[in-house]
């Protein structure tokens, strides 16, 4: 492909058109910035971490033959069932049952959160996306999304306070690159701004090797079996009643990014059903549950490089991630400042997808309709709302987007 194609503003459908150089290096951008959030959970909760990447990657591959390769989606470590998994360890404990025993149990109900997404992806088969559309008209869909990005902003704001020096050069250095360089160069800042970022840490000292000194070069994951018991299943599973939710607003963000209506085509049934069955594999295994990754999201709107292909890549060198801890370990010095740098551009670029979908659609905000649900959306979305009933809870985005639902139906046009 020649440096003028890869300037233009059309975005690449086909990395083929791209040397096997240049496709890797794509993949590995994807896989630098999911890197992060995928070993955050298993920090989080005990988990093994190189399961947690060797299922990642197992699981992206798993997605993309049940979507028909066409969702350019990475599957990594969701965060909505960090809270119950960590209650069914307390519970298991005070029985006595030591912790990695405890996320066992915690995992089989996981493993049943994922069969919930396959019956619920029976009913949108049989019921039809068209009339599941129904209820995300532009002006629920676009705050949603929106919601997605600025969600995650504290996140980014967090990680780059760590240092602000280094994240203020990556966010530079990104952002140069997205803006005045041409080529091939256009389509990796990510990747250019990590590396940079990375040589600035090393040159002020501010990179921690310690990570990679009890890591061995190669070694088969600690896979282990979950196990289940009908107190945990009651107290996890439940969780995909509103990770669903958040899975419809997923794929409609990839879908305003690359342009494509997936809902239709490959089908909603089909990434939910992807999405149940490598959650339910991921967590029989060791692993936690899975969900589409926003960040990778940010990463398609930044490049405008969509071919699936790519994601396919990363997922290759998650697995190899997996199977050779000393890479992780590499990939772990990487200041959490360098990454949040990024982040501030990544997550932003999802929000004013959302914004874009509204603008697009010429949703009238003169209509108090149509102020009131985006209004309401954004703040339940923002604000940390949640309702409890009993140890089920449903917050932030999926609460927002229920409460959306309703008043778009519910509120005269």
């Amino acid at each position: 492909m020649s440096e003028d194609a890869l300037t233009k503003s059309s975005a690449i459908t086909d990395i083929n058109q791209l040397s096997k150089g240049k496709a890797t290096i794509l993949g590995l951008q994807h896989t630098f910035t999911m890197f992060g959030a995928t070993v955050l959970v298993p920090m989080i909760t005990g988990l093994d971490i190189s399961v947690t990447l060797f299922m990642a990657g197992v699981c992206t591959l798993l997605c993309h033959l049940i979507t028909k390769k066409k969702v350019p989606v990475f599957l990594g470590s969701s965060f909505a069932f960090i809270a119950p998994m960590l209650a069914v360890v307390a519970m298991m404990e005070k029985n006595n049952v030591s912790k990695e025993v405890g996320l066992q149990y915690a995992r089989g109900g996981i493993v049943v959160a994922g069969f919930v997404y396959l019956v619920l992806a029976i009913l949108m088969y049989y019921f039809d996306a068209e009339k599941v559309l129904k209820f995300f008209p532009p002006i629920v869909t676009g705050p949603i999304i929106a919601v997605i990005g600025l969600k995650l902003a504290p996140t980014a704001i967090s990680m780059a306070s760590q240092k602000w020096s280094l994240a203020i050069v990556s966010f530079l250095i990104v952002m140069i690159v997205s803006i005045f360089t041409k080529g091939f160069m256009k389509v990796i800042p990510v990747l250019i701004g990590l590396v940079g970022g990375y040589i600035v840490a090393l040159v002020t000292g501010n990179v921690d090797f310690s990570a990679m000194a009890n890591t061995s070069w190669f070694g088969v994951p600690h896979f282990t079996m979950a196990k289940f018991d009908m107190s945990c299943v009651m107290t996890v599973a439940p969780v995909a009643l509103a990770t669903m939710v958040e899975h419809v607003g997923d794929i409609l963000a990839i879908g305003a990014t690359v342009e494509k209506d997936f809902i239709k085509d490959p089908g909603l049934h089909r990434t939910l059903t992807a999405d149940g069955v490598c959650t339910a594999i991921s967590a029989m295994f060791g692993g936690p549950a899975n969900t589409t990754y926003s960040e990778n999201t940010g990463v398609l709107a930044l490049t405008r490089v969509w071919d699936p292909k790519v994601m396919r890549i990363a997922a290759c060198f998650a697995i190899l991630l997996g199977l050779v801890p000393k890479l992780g370990g590499l990939i772990s010095t990487i200041p959490t400042a360098v990454v949040g740098g990024i982040s501030i551009i990544l997550f932003g670029m999802i929000a004013s997808i959302g914004m874009r979908t509204l603008v697009e659609h010429k949703v009238d905000f003169t209509q108090s309709r149509n102020l009131i649900i985006c209004a309401v959306i954004l703040v339940l979305g923002l604000g940390g709302a949640s309702i409890h009933l009993g140890s089920f809870s449903i917050e932030g985005m999926a609460l927002a987007a229920i409460i959306g639902i309703i008043l778009n139906k519910v509120l005269p046009e």
